[in-house]
């Protein structure tokens, strides 16, 4: 059963003519990982912002556990159904770590003393030692600072993430770990996470694969994921690279009058190029 559903939604910009998401339909489960992938001004993050409630749609519905947002509160509705993870972090540079994390746990009513003890054990819980927790947002790594941002996005007990490209400013080394850590949120706690992204590894190593595409959302299957497909692209081209040298070669040979002629320059430089000792 879905925590969140999209159905058939249309939004068009106010005061524009064209629609930007048109009829769009996709059903979100809890304890699986989904990935939206499309080129950059496809809607991407107009239909995350939907999601969240920023956006109204023009068409259509937004369902949380059964109920349209526009039914719901919708502040209530982003402080305890919802989180974010942002690609920029977002952290409040004049707070710490642990008061980021704080935040919004202190922001429901919680005693400042229990959402500082249980900040801590959420930042431990995503990998940032307890050496680090009093630290400002700027004396931290980007890596580090996401790791603030997916322990600040536990902290409200809501059960869906949203994320946009979360790991856009950062390496290798830092998009695996967080991509585990949000992994194991999904299947240690249930999670529901949906991440935007242009990363076909990422997208990749969701259970769900959606492309948007032409304002519609389409659902790509784990048999031909994006990872996949762009090895194949880059074969494509490779393939499309050695034809487009041969040919090169072959005109080349013929604007010399004899391939003979050619083969023969061919070998005299390969003797210059032979080294005599």
């Amino acid at each position: 059963m879905s925590i969140l559903s999209i159905e058939n939604l249309s939004y068009t910009y106010p005061g524009g003519q064209k629609a930007v998401l048109r009829d769009v339909n996709a059903a979100f489960e809890p304890g699986k990982m989904y990935a939206i992938t499309g080129p950059s001004g496809s809607g991407k993050s107009t239909l995350l912002s939907l999601l969240a409630g920023m956006e109204t749609p023009t068409e259509g519905a937004i369902v949380c556990e059964g109920e349209s947002l526009a039914d719901l509160d919708l502040d209530a509705y982003r402080r305890e159904k919802i989180a974010f993870v942002f690609q920029a972090y977002q952290l409040l540079p004049l707070l710490t770590a642990r008061e980021n994390v704080c935040l919004p746990m202190e922001m429901q009513g919680a005693p400042t003393a229990e959402a500082s003890e249980r900040a801590d054990a959420l930042l431990l819980s995503v990998g940032l030692p307890d050496t680090l927790h009093k630290r400002f947002p700027g004396n931290l790594s980007g890596g580090e600072q996401q790791r603030v941002g997916i322990a600040r996005s536990l902290a409200s007990g809501a059960k869906v993430i949203l994320a946009d490209e979360p790991t856009g400013n950062l390496d290798d080394e830092n998009t695996t770990a967080i991509m585990a850590l949000l992994r194991k949120q999904v299947i240690d706690n249930g999670y529901c996470v949906i991440i935007v992204t242009h990363d076909p590894e990422v997208a990749a190593a969701c259970d769900v694969c959606y492309q948007m595409r032409g304002g519609t959302l389409i659902e790509n299957s784990k048999d031909c994921n994006l990872q996949q497909i762009t090895h194949r692209a880059g074969h494509k081209m490779q393939s499309q690279n050695e034809r487009g040298r041969m040919s090169c070669q072959i005109r080349n040979e013929k604007n010399t009058g004899s391939r003979v002629r050619c083969a023969k320059e061919k070998r005299e430089q390969g003797s210059m190029r032979t080294p005599h000792w």
